[in-house]
């Protein structure tokens, strides 16, 4: 029975609970309903929805109807609010409580995954580590919905700068490798995933397989739909997920994971192949991210771990359906498909990297076959497959390959026979094939078929593929060696049969032709093979061959010209006897003219046509005669396209003709004549007038020949016709008709023809009048030089044809006025016509003794000779002295320029003229003036003219010309130039002054010479500075300056060591033309490199010296000379110069002018650097040297150089120098370190200083710490900490007076800092070195620990919290002792401060030093302890330290104040007399502290601590001296039984009650009512009556303060404060008064008597007329009262004083039981009325109690039967039971 009960109870219980849950439900969907704005139901649902959602594991199926109910109205309310947000943190905790049940867990993760997104971005990177977390251990499904959360925050997500610090890291996935995993396998389906890819279910959802149960053989692929390549269905759904992403989300996802993978979230090895998948994706951003970070890797991953690779191959092929077990068990929505080709495209390389993947089976051969055969491969992919192959066949070793072979071999045979677009793919499978052939011959030697197909195709294919099929036969032969038997027949048949086939194939391109005829060689090397003949002709002729320009060519034929003719005279020698024309076959010359003919006939080229035309030319009268049968041809040749090739042909053609009878010639001239006529082929006119000119021409100079009767050469029919005059005079008229001519190339011809037949004889036209005349073709040529319609070439052909008209023609009539209008045809920008017009007026002047008469072919220039009979018509002079008068002082540049190449050219020609010999010093002068030209071709062109002057004087001449020279250079005075309307000012831009800045050059060249003594070498140096592209042209290399030079290089060897240091500076000029001329004479003379050493000291003196040059250039140029100078070179020889070098260099840093500080700038950097890689050990006593002159220079000038560029390089380099030297910086220490900590506050901005100043103490010690820590981790600290390395005991005598002084003198916060850095290191690395000088190093610290910045003020202490450990016992007394005096003595702040802060560094970092001398230190951290906070925020830290060192030391508070008992007391004492009332409150207060705390003193101490509490007591009343109360009252009260008995030295009871009362009489009222309180408690604990006294004092304070507060009127407003304090002061006060009164209320009946009815009366007035908290007081102190009153005792009974008192108290305290407002009133009162009824029940006086006082209690009483507290009611109705019963 009792049983069924208990479970009914239960029943009912839970019944109850139930329906209390559903209005809990009720209530919260009561709630929701009334929610309006978005933000009230935002507040309900973060509030009640984790709460509704644990009310799921409820066991009651109505609660969970409701909540269900709740939350359906839930999510159509959130769905359409999507801005509110949900307690996602609070569910994530709650989702992750293991106890909870799967369905609370499964609802949880719905609200969770609605809430995440909707989060801010910044709290979803917050949360992300927690959905980590939260995936442990729970089902498949919610973890992937959690994933899918957390992907797209890792986008927003920050990691730390280094990922070493895995502590700061946001995921810490070390310790998960299962979430790691899962985390994993997400984001590679999400890289996977293609963008915009739908899963099309619908069609397909009927036949889904059902559940876990069914297998995958029952329902089979068809009804899943197809996934993305490289995903399962199962992948592609979970990354879609409930919403799907967008593309532009999906980017970001992607990028997201890469970033996570880059910031080495996960094992690097895990996530390489993501990498991998990444870099191929679709998008631009993934892909290079992606990239980036693969290539940043590539070093650090391991391409053969078989973790790796098994993951591509894994990715590559997907889930091949194998037949094995594991294979049937995959489910077909897991089955992963094979990805994209894009993919594979980036999967392949990496696998060739690896040797492992080479090893991998089946897996290599699976990839293999997919590349090259697979449904998607491409080109590229096949290759790359090939490329698979090759290093499979390379890598894997004997025992993997062996299956492998086979399938390799099948694989590339069917590539090979079914592939046919690619050659080069097919190149790649047939090398693969030679590979695999070396590796397993066994493969093959059964197989010889192969072998043919390879032959086969040998013939098929095409180039690039015979190639590598050779190669792979090649490779393939070692299978075949040992074949046997009929094998090896067949083989050997095989290979014969495609030999000879072969053989068929190569005979046919060994012959080349060219339309019909047949050559032996390939045209291209047949023509390098002629031009390698001429070099050799010409080597063989004694010249030096070259194949580069033509005109080089020309003019060696002369000497090849003599060859010949030798070679021919020498085989008809020793050929007579036998047939000429075999002679002629042989004749290497003849064979060389053959194979000539042969090549131009078919080929053609021009170097060929020249070839052949020198040959000729030089001998014709022997091997022209081959070619006049041929005279067709030739006139083929003079019809090609080609202007150049029509030259020489028609040259030829005249030198064929030139030996042809004279009928001949003069049917040729007809049918050339003819040829010129024809209009329609300009080619074949153009070729024709050239043909005519040469022709008359070489006719004409027979004819000079013939008249001289030179009758040398023979000249087989050469019979003088007449009617050939005739025909000679109308053919030069038909020339000069083409000048006319409208086509520029014809005209450039009849120029060219005209020029030819006047250079070798008059021309056969009058001299003036109508017509075709001399003049009027002067005239027309001179028209067309300065005109811009004309060509250049035309121009060229001009001049040149019109300088050779006075050669031919020694009557020329108008000789003189060609020349003038050559001299005045300058146009400006034509230098290379200038040449030509100058070798005109060269040959022009000097007429028919030109060397332009001779026959270039045979005759050099130097053999030639002027015919001895000739008429002369040589006008040098005139035309001199024209240029000289004329055009080299004209105004206009172009002109001067122009008449110094013609004055060049004629110096050079006509060298040995008397004209040009008289005239040397004017010629000089001219040059001269030309030098201050500012164009550098005129400046060259003067100086060449100069050097070439010089040599051809006397030496009486020389001695003139240097002295002029040297005079006009060093003076500067030029030639002035007349002002004139048409001169240029300032050509060529303001670039270049017009003050003779072009001199500059020559003036340096100039001074190098007159400062060697020895003038004349201006002239040698002139030659060297050949720096004018000019001179390597056609025109200028012929003036032949190179061998001048080379000569002038041998005659200034001799100088070399005087010369080298100018020089060497010099190349690094800033002026470009003086740097150029310098470089080219240093490279002419200084051909050994190791000049520079040699002469090392030499140059640098002369560095040293010009660095500090008045001249900015040669300030700048030293600069970069010895930046070039000191770098590679060994500088051991000049340690001792590099301080003066430093310092110097400091100087120059500082230059006026920027280019020149900028080359400093260069020159030191580079010196920094050979300074400190000298200053390594490796280099021994030299390094040793150099650290030892360095240090000075740099410590003393650089890093305290106002300069800010000099300081920061000083600075780097002393950093660089204290790293490299190590070791040998120890002996340096004592200086280096203290200048360096100078320099600490020396190198800091000063506007620091300047802020500290005006900021406030907070901010001030803010910016003090930071500058502080930027001090310490400068490079001056890093140098300094690396020279502490090495210290020792012989350093430190040095180096510590010099430390102690700059703690003491030292300014700036970064020094001071340094200096206390500096100690806390050596107390670290040489403790005992340091002990000698702790003592030193403390008293200069002690100076620091005052300082007014409190920064400094730590440091200091800091480094003396070290500085003990190393320091002598008697040091440490010493320095407590004055931290002691200081404490006790000085009232400033500082001082304190100094010495907590000291104190307590000491605790921290030296405890023992502490523990040795714990009876000075803890004494005074007990007093610290108890310093009074004042204003000042300092002190309060104070205090916290010294509580801290106090504890640290002490076993708990208690034990430690009765170890110190007598040193603390001591101490307290002492504060206790101290001057300073803030000390004596201390002492006061640590008093109070030890009385307190220890509970119970006993004598001595006891006696000790009272007199020091009295004596203080005394004198006037000062902030805190309340504590001393205090203590005299926790003492009494703790000691009382001590105090009873009598001890000598220890204050009676009355003593301490007298010293208090007297306290209690003073005015001040807030110490008067501590006084009072210690009265009370004092009597209270004493039983002493002392109540009159008290109540003389506490009566008049009561009824003053009642009168008062009955007299106030209304304050005014602005008195209302002041006044409301006053109050609460009085208020207080009277509480007080009435408390000690209580306390101190006697059991003695005299004073009772006496007080008795005062004080009722007293208490009865107040409690009618007070506030609520003075009646509290009241009514406890009447409590007290009664139960202390005689008159309740038996043996003191009076009833009618207790009459009168009981009734004054009933009538008062009634107003206490109706007081409505406060129940603490209401309760105290009826304490007081219970106690009454109590004693008088004890005493049974009842008849004290009148019936009027009775009838006011029961009244008040019965107010109370309705008050609000129940135990008052019931309380107030007991005792107005208890009244009533009296009735």
């Amino acid at each position: 029975m009792e049983v069924s009960a208990d479970s009914a109870g239960n029943m009912a219980a839970a019944a109850a609970a139930a329906q209390d849950e559903l209005n809990q439900l009720e209530r919260v969907f009561l709630r929701l309903g009334h929610a309006e704005t978005d933000e009230q139901l935002q507040n309900i649902i973060s509030k009640f929805l984790p709460p509704v959602l644990l009310k799921l594991s409820s066991t009651q199926e109505g609660v969970r109807k409701k909540v269900m109910e709740l939350l359906v109205h839930l999510n159509k309310r959130i769905k359409s609010r999507p801005k509110i947000q949900l307690p996602v943190e609070t569910l994530l905790v709650q989702y992750q409580d293991p106890s909870a049940v799967s369905f609370v867990t499964n609802f949880t993760i719905i609200y969770v995954k609605m809430g995440y997104p909707r989060l801010p971005v910044e709290k979803q990177c917050e949360l992300a580590p927690t959905l980590l977390t939260a995936m442990e251990g729970k089902p498949q499904p919610q973890q992937d919905s959690l994933m899918h959360l957390l992907i797209p925050t890792l986008f927003h997500m920050k990691y730390p700068a280094e990922p070493l610090k895995a502590a700061a890291s946001p995921f810490n996935l070390a310790e998960k490798p299962k979430t790691v995993q899962l985390l994993l396998d997400f984001m590679l389906d999400v890289l996977l995933m293609p963008y915009g890819f739908v899963l099309n279910e619908s069609q397909s959802r009927q036949n889904m397989p059902s559940g876990q149960g069914s297998s995958s053989s029952s329902v089979g692929g068809p009804g899943i739909p197809q996934p993305p390549p490289g995903m399962s269905f199962y992948a592609a759904k979970r990354v879609i997920g409930d919403s799907p992403w967008t593309p532009e989300l999906l980017e970001q996802c992607k990028l997201g994971i890469v970033k996570f993978i880059e910031a080495e979230q996960v094992p690097e090895l895990e996530a390489v192949i993501h990498l991998v998948v990444a870099s191929s994706d679709t998008r631009h951003s993934v892909a290079t991210a992606a990239d980036l970070e693969l290539k940043s890797k590539q070093s650090v991953i391991d391409w053969n771990n078989p973790a790796i690779i098994n993951k591509m191959y894994k990715v590559y092929l997907g889930d091949i359906p194998l037949k094995t077990k594991e294979g049937s068990v995959l489910k077909p929505e897991m089955k992963r498909e094979s990805v994209s080709t894009r993919v594979k495209l980036k999967i392949v390389p990496h696998l060739l990297r690896s040797r492992q993947a080479a090893e991998t089976f089946p897996a290599n051969i699976q990839v293999v076959y997919d590349g090259l055969f697979g449904a998607n491969t491409n080109a590229k992919l096949r290759s790359l497959s090939l490329q698979f192959v090759h290093h499979i066949c390379i890598i894997c070793p004997e025992s993997k390959i062996k299956p492998l072979g086979p399938m390799l071999l099948n694989g590339l045979t069917k590539l090979i026979n079914e592939y046919k677009e690619d050659s080069k793919l097919l190149s790649m499978a047939y090398s693969a094939v030679g590979k695999l052939s070396s590796r397993m011959p066994q493969l093959f030697t059964k197989d010889i078929a192969l072998v043919q197909q390879f032959f086969e195709a040998l013939c098929k294919e095409d180039a690039d593929t015979r190639l590598a099929i050779q190669e792979a036969l090649s490779m393939m032969v070692g299978a075949y060696t040992n074949l046997e038997g009929a094998q090896r027949t067949l083989m050997e048949v095989l290979v014969a049969s495609y030999l000879i086939k072969a053989c068929h194939q190569m005979k046919t391109p060994a012959k080349y032709t060219t339309g019909t005829a047949a050559l032996p060689f390939n045209p291209a090397t047949f023509g390098e093979i002629v031009l390698y003949l001429r070099m050799c002709l010409a080597h063989s002729a004694g010249v030096v061959p070259t194949s580069q320009s033509l005109a080089d060519m020309q003019d060696q034929a002369p000497a090849i010209g003599r060859y010949i003719r030798n070679l021919m005279s020498g085989n008809h020698i020793s050929l007579s006897s036998s047939s000429s024309s075999k002679s002629a076959e042989t004749n290497p010359v003849h064979m060389y003219i053959g194979l000539l003919q042969q090549l131009l006939t078919n080929v053609g080229g021009l170097p060929v046509m020249y070839c052949l035309l020198e040959v000729v030319s030089v001998y014709p009268e022997k091997l022209a005669t081959r070619f006049v049968d041929k005279m067709d041809w030739i006139k083929s040749l003079m019809n090609t396209n080609k202007e150049e090739m029509r030259e020489l042909a028609a040259l030829f053609y005249s030198v064929v003709l030139s030996i042809t009878s004279g009928d001949e010639l003069r049917a040729s001239l007809e049918q050339l004549i003819k040829m010129t006529k024809d209009n329609h082929n300009p080619e074949v006119q153009h070729g024709s007038l050239l043909a005519l000119g040469f022709t008359v021409g070489r006719y004409l100079a027979k004819g000079k020949c013939r008249t001289r009767g030179l009758h040398n050469i023979e000249q087989p029919n050469t019979a003088v016709m007449p009617d050939q005059e005739q025909l000679i005079k109308s053919t030069t008229e038909i020339i000069g008709s083409f000048l006319d001519s409208t086509s520029p190339f014809l005209v450039v011809a009849a120029c060219t023809a005209l020029g030819e037949i006047g250079r070798n004889g008059p021309l056969p036209i009058p001299s003036e009048g109508p017509g075709f005349t001399k003049l009027q073709l002067v005239e027309s040529l001179l028209a067309r030089i300065p005109s811009s319609k004309e060509t250049n070439k035309m121009k060229e052909r001009a001049i040149q044809t019109l300088g050779y008209f006075p050669v031919g023609d020694e009557d020329f009539p108008h000789q003189k006025l060609l020349l003038q209008g050559l001299m005045d045809s300058v146009e400006a920008k034509q230098i290379e016509l200038q040449f030509t017009v100058g070798e005109a007026i060269t040959s022009a002047a000097v007429g028919t003794s030109s060397v332009a008469a001779r026959d270039a072919w045979t005759v050099t220039e130097e053999e030639y000779i002027p015919p001895s009979d000739l008429k002369g018509n040589d006008v040098v002079p005139w035309v001199l002295d024209l240029i000289l008068n004329k055009h080299i002082i004209s105004p206009n540049p172009h002109v001067r320029q122009a008449a110094c190449i013609w004055l060049l050219s004629m110096v050079k020609k006509l060298s040995t003229h008397k004209a040009i010999k008289s005239h040397l010093k004017d010629i000089q002068s001219a040059f001269v003036s030309i030098l201050s030209d500012s164009d550098e071709l005129s400046q060259d062109v003067a100086s060449k003219g100069l050097g070439l002057i010089y040599e051809l004087g006397s030496e009486e001449d020389q001695q003139e010309l240097v002295t002029t020279l040297v005079d006009t250079l060093m003076t500067g005075k030029r030639a002035k130039h007349e002002m004139t309307g048409e001169t240029v000012v300032f050509q060529g831009g303001l670039s270049k002054t017009p003050d003779g800045q072009g001199l500059s050059t020559y003036k340096e060249l100039c001074s190098l010479a007159s400062d060697l003594n020895q003038p004349d070498l201006v002239y040698k140096f002139m030659n060297l500075a050949n720096h004018h592209a000019m001179w390597n042209s056609r025109k200028g290399a012929a003036f032949g300056f190179n061998v001048i030079a080379a000569k002038a290089g041998e005659q200034l060897a001799p100088f070399l060591p005087q010369l080298l240091p100018r020089l060497y500076r010099y190349q690094f000029d800033p002026n470009l033309g003086i740097r150029q001329a310098m470089t080219s004479i240093w490279n002419a003379l200084v051909t050994d490199k190791t000049m520079v050493d040699k002469y090392m000291k030499e140059i640098l003196e002369d560095l040293i010296c010009n660095l500090t040059s008045s001249l900015w250039r040669i300030r700048e140029s030293s600069c970069l000379a010895l930046n070039d100078l000191l770098r590679g070179r060994s500088l051991d020889d000049i340690i001792d110069k590099l301080p003066e070098i430093w310092e110097i260099l400091f100087r120059v840093q500082d230059d006026i002018k920027e280019t020149v500080r900028k080359a400093a700038d260069l020159a030191l950097k580079t010196l920094s650097k050979v300074c400190v890689k000298m200053c390594e050990p490796s280099k021994g006593a030299a390094g040793q040297k150099t650290v030892a002159v360095l240090l000075p220079c740099l410590l003393d000038k650089g890093i305290v150089s106002t300069v800010a560029e000099v300081r920061s390089l000083s600075i780097n380099t002393l950093v660089k120098i204290s790293k490299s030297a190590g070791s040998m910086l120890k002996p340096h220490a004592p200086k280096l370190i203290p200048a360096l900590l100078e320099s600490l506050s020396v190198l800091e901005p000063q506007v620091l200083n300047y802020l500290s100043l005006c900021a406030t103490e907070q901010e001030k010690t803010a910016m003090d710490s930071a500058r502080l820590n930027a001090v310490k981790s400068s490079p001056m600290m890093e140098t300094i900490n690396m020279s502490l390395q090495y210290l020792d005991v012989s350093v430190l005598g040095e180096l510590v007076p010099r430390l102690c002084e700059l703690i003491r003198s030292g300014v700036g916060l970064g020094t001071k800092g340094g200096c206390a850095s500096v100690i806390v290191s050596l107390t670290t690395q040489c403790p005992q070195d340091l002990a000698p000088y702790s003592g030193k190093l403390m008293s200069a610290l002690l100076s620091g620990l005052t300082d007014r910045n409190s920064v400094i003020q730590k440091s200091f202490a800091f480094a003396m919290g070290h500085l003990v450990r190393t320091s002598r016992d008697s040091s440490t007394e010493k320095l407590l002792h004055k931290l002691s005096s200081w404490y006790m003595e000085k009232e400033e702040p500082v001082y304190r401060t100094g010495c907590a802060l000291t104190v307590h560094s000491m605790g921290r970092y030296s405890p023992d030093v502490v523990k040795s001398h714990a009876k000075h230190v803890l004494p005074l951290a007990f007093l610290g302890m108890h310093e009074v906070p004042g204003e000042e925020k300092g002190e309060k830290e104070n205090c916290i330290l010294w509580t801290e060192v106090w504890q640290e030391n002490v076993p708990g508070t208690q034990g430690g104040i009765r170890l110190y008992m007598q040193e603390l007391i001591t101490i307290a004492q002492k504060a206790l007399q101290s001057q300073s009332w803030k000390m004596k409150a201390q002492g006061a207060a640590a008093m109070a502290s030890i009385a307190k705390q220890t509970g119970s003193l006993v004598p001595p101490h006891l006696g000790i601590v009272l007199s020091a509490l009295l004596q203080g007591l005394p004198g006037r009343t000062w902030t805190g001296k309340e504590e001393l109360l205090k203590a005299i009252a926790s003492v009494v009260s703790a000691c009382n039984a001590e105090l009873q008995k009598s001890v000598p030295g220890q204050p009676t009871i009355s003593d301490i009650v007298q010293a208090v009362l007297k306290e209690c009489r003073k005015e001040n009222l807030k110490y008067k009512m501590v006084a009072l309180r210690c009265a009370a408690g004092v009597l209270q604990a004493t039983k002493e009556d002392r109540f009159q006294e008290l109540a003389d004092i506490v009566f008049p304070m009561i009824k003053k303060n009642s009168l008062e507060s009955m007299g106030m009127g209304l304050p005014k407003h602005d008195e209302e404060d002041e006044e409301t304090r006053e109050k609460e002061m009085q208020v207080e006060s009277q509480i007080c008064a009435f408390e000690t009164l209580s306390k101190a209320w006697p059991r003695s009946p005299e004073t009772q008597r006496c007080y008795r009815q005062d004080f009722c009366k007293l208490m009865c007035e107040r409690l009618k007329l007070s506030t609520w908290k003075v009646q509290l007081g009241v009514l406890q102190a009447m409590n007290a009262y009664f139960k202390g009153l005689l008159l309740f005792d038996k043996e003191h009974l009076d009833p009618v004083a207790l009459t009168e008192i009981l009734l004054e108290t009933c009538s008062s305290i009634t107003h206490s039981l109706e007081n409505r407002s406060y129940t603490s009133i209401r309760t105290e009162a009826l304490s007081v009325i219970e106690l009454l009824l109590t004693k008088l029940q004890e005493t049974q006086q009842w008849e004290s109690l009148t019936p009027e006082s009775t009838e006011h209690l029961i009244r008040s009483l019965s107010t109370m039967a309705s008050d609000s507290r129940p135990e008052l009611q019931e309380k107030a109705f007991i005792l107005k039971k208890t009244l009533e019963s009296l009735d």
